[in-house]
């Protein structure tokens, strides 16, 4: 049998209300089991814990309550088996597309060469080409989530988190 690639076992996380002192339960219990190759989709209305679902699995807020797991290791912080798109824009606006895109190649030491040829597949992909030596501000908000997307898919992770990827890409 497969082990899933992603395990969430009774995920609680309250933030304290800083007016009344009182939790505001955002996730109460929450289990999951994701296999390779699975597209699932976190569905609910305005603050019902959807991005701090996703920031816990990033490994960007922590937790007390419950367990995440990623290939049965336990999240306990960022790292290169998760990628991440957030809502807003987060690609280094002193980096080109191009740079952009490999940025996730150079930090592993992924030989220039294969940098150039996988970077520039992942520019064609999302349509960016003509543009992989413009830098973000030079972009429109569209062009800069197809970049972030580019760059999480080119790093390769085992688990790619989105939050509301493509709210600003067009059709």
């Amino acid at each position: 049998m497969v082990a899933a690639k992603l395990i969430v076992e009774d995920l609680t996380h309250h933030y304290p209300d800083e007016y009344t002192g009182e939790s505001v339960h955002a996730l109460e219990k929450i289990n999951l089991e994701l296999n390779e190759g699975e597209l699932v989709t976190v569905v609910g209305p305005s603050g019902c814990g959807k991005s701090t679902l996703l920031n816990i699995l990033a490994g960007l807020l922590p937790y007390r309550e419950g367990a995440a797991f990623v290939d049965g290791v336990k999240i306990e912080g960022p790292g290169p088996d998760r990628g991440v798109v957030f809502q807003e824009h987060a690609i280094l606006p002193w980096r080109t597309v191009r740079r952009n895109i490999g940025h996730g190649l150079e930090i592993r030491g992924v030989p220039t060469n294969e940098i150039t040829k996988t970077v520039q597949d992942f520019i064609d992909l999302v349509g960016l080409t003509g543009f992989e030596d413009k830098y973000p501000h030079e972009l429109s908000g569209g062009m800069k989530q197809r970049c972030a997307v580019a760059r999480t898919l080119c790093a390769d992770p085992i688990v790619m988190l989105m939050d509301e990827p493509f709210a600003a890409v067009d059709a």
